[in-house]
C-alpha cells in the first residue's frame, strides 16, 4: 500500500507553524510497511484541496488528510472530501454530546458553528478525539483509504495511534501482525552505514530495512510481517544478526533510546555518579540528562564557567594553565573534568570547552572544541572535535558525542 499525506492550513504555507503532523503520520506507517512517496501541503481553499485530492488519488492508495476539521469557515477539509466522494456529512451523536460536555465543563456557551465540528462523513468510522473535539473519520471508498485528522499534534498523535493506525493495521493484515525494532546508531553517517549494508538493503523483503537519520545518528527500523509475534519477532532477530556483524560496533541503542537516557541508564546499571563542568555548552549536558526520568540517581551537579575568569575562580583550574595552553585546548578540558569531579566528589567529571562558533577564539577556528571525560582511578579521556561554524548545531553534537564516549566507555570498556 502506497500513502499520501495531505496538510491542510495556510498557516503551513506561511510558515507560521511547521508541518510535524506529516513527519509523525510517516513514521507510523513506517512500521505498518505503508510507503509514503509524498507529503502535500495545501492552504485554506476548496478549489486547490480539490486538486490535490484527485492528484493523490491518482498516486496513492491511502490519503491521510490533517487539518481543516475545526469549527470556523477556512475549516473546509471533510465539506470539500464530502463533495469529491459525493457523499453527505452527517451529524455524530457521540461527538456532539463531547463538545457540548466541553463547554459545559469550562462554564462556557458554546457557539452554533461549533456543532460543524461534530459532522462527519457518511457510513465513515469515527475516531474519537479524547484530547479535544473535533472527531477523526476512517473512510473506504472501492479500493481508496481516507483517513481525516485534526490538525493541533496533541489531539492527531493519540488519534492516530490509539484509533486510526489500529484500524489500518486490520484492514492491511487480515490476522496478521506486523512488529517493527529500531536499531540506533552514533559515529557513522547515513552514507556510510548504507554503504555496508547496500547488499542487504537491495534483497529485503520481509523483514524490510529502513534507514533514517536525525543530526549525528542514524536509525535502522526492522519491520516484519508475520501470523504472530513470536514469528515476526524471529525474523527481525535474524536480520538484526546480520545487520550487527556489520556495523555493530557503532549500535548505542534501541527503539526509543537516546543516547542522553542510554548514559543516565550505564550509569545506574554502574551505580555511578556523574558531574559536569560545561563552558561553550552553556549546562545543555546537564539540561539533557535531567530531561531523563531517574537522572537524579546519577546527576549530583555541575558549573557553567562560560569566562575564562569563572573558569579560574569558580572551577579552580590553574591561571598559569590557561595562560600556557589556552581555554580552547585538551589541557583545560581535563583540568575542568578533574576539578568538577573533584568539587562534586563524583565517580565521572565531565569538561567541555572550545569555540562554538561563528567567530574563532583564541586563534582556533570556530568549532574546535575538546572533551574530556575523567573516570575513577585517574583514568581520563580527551578528544578534539573539529565541527562547523554553527553554533547552536555544535552545542548539541558536543553533547551527543560526550554522550556517546560515555556509554562507549562504561560498555565495551572494564573502567574501574
Amino acid at each position: 500500500m502506497n500513502a499520501e499525506i495531505i496538510a491542510v492550513g495556510s498557516e503551513l504555507l506561511l510558515g507560521q507553524i511547521t508541518n510535524t503532523n506529516a513527519r509523525y503520520i510517516s513514521s507510523q506507517l513506517a512500521e505498518l510497511g505503508i510507503n509514503v512517496y509524498y507529503h502535500t501541503v495545501v492552504g485554506d481553499n476548496a478549489d486547490r484541496l480539490e486538486d490535490a485530492i484527485q492528484l493523490a488519488e491518482s498516486r496513492a492508495d491511502l490519503i491521510i488528510f490533517s487539518g481543516g476539521l475545526g469549527p470556523t469557515k477556512d475549516d473546509l477539509t471533510k465539506e470539500t472530501i464530502a463533495q469529491h466522494l459525493q457523499t453527505q456529512l452527517v451529524m455524530d451523536d457521540e461527538a456532539m454530546i463531547s463538545i457540548e460536555a466541553f463547554f459545559k465543563r469550562i462554564n462556557r456557551p458554546m457557539t452554533e458553528n461549533n456543532k460543524k465540528q461534530a459532522l462527519v462523513l457518511e457510513n465513515c468510522q469515527v475516531l474519537a478525539n479524547h484530547n479535544g473535539m473535533a472527531p477523526g473519520m476512517f473512510y473506504s471508498n472501492l479500493d481508496k483509504i481516507y483517513i481525516l485528522l485534526p490538525g493541533p499534534p496533541k489531539e492527531m498523535e493519540p488519534m492516530f495511534q490509539l484509533e486510526a493506525k489500529p484500524l489500518l493495521a486490520k484492514w492491511l493484515n487480515q490476522g496478521e501482525v506486523i512488529v517493527s525494532h529500531v536499531l540506533r546508531f552514533y559515529g557513522i553517517g547515513e552514507a556510510e552505514l548504507e554503504t555496508k549494508i547496500h547488499d542487504l538493503l537491495d534483497v529485503q523483503s520481509n523483514p524490510t530495512i529502513a534507514p533514517l537519520a536525525s543530526d549525528g545518528e542514524v536509525m535502522l527500523r526492522i519491520t516484519a510481517k508475520a501470523s504472530t509475534d513470536q514469528e515476526a519477532k524471529a525474523l527481525i532477530s535474524q536480520t538484526e544478526q546480520l545487520l550487527m556483524d556489520r556495523v555493530g560496533t557503532y549500535l548505542y541503542g534501541y527503539n526509543d533510546d537516546s543516547l542522553a537516557s542510554r548514559t543516565v541508564e550505564v550509569l545506574q546499571e554502574k551505580n555511578w555518579t556523574i558531574s559536569a563542568a560545561e563552558s561553550l555548552t552553556a549546562g545543555l549536558f546537564q539540561s539533557e540528562l535531567a530531561a531523563i526520568p531517574g537522572a537524579s540517581a546519577v546527576l549530583i551537579g555541575g558549573m557553567v564557567t562560560y569566562s575564562t575568569e569563572s573558569k579560574i575562580t569558580q572551577l579552580g583550574v590553574q591561571q598559569e594553565l590557561i595562560e600556557k595552553h589556552g581555554v580552547v585546548s585538551g589541557e583545560c578540558a581535563v583540568a575542568m573534568a578533574m576539578r568538577i569531579k573533584e568539587a562534586f566528589n563524583t565517580d565521572i567529571g565531565v569538561g567541555l570547552t572550545g569555540s562554538a562558533g561563528p567567530s574563532s577564539l583564541e586563534g582556533k577556528p570556530a568549532g574546535t572544541v575538546w572533551i574530556a571525560i575523567a573516570f575513577p582511578n585517574g583514568i581520563v579521556k580527551s578528544h578534539e572535535l573539529h565541527l562547523s561554524d554553527m553554533r547552536n548545531t555544535n552545542r548539541l553534537r558536543v553533547v551527543k558525542r560526550t554522550c556517546y564516549e560515555i556509554i562507549h566507555q562504561l560498555t565495551n570498556r572494564n573502567e574501574s
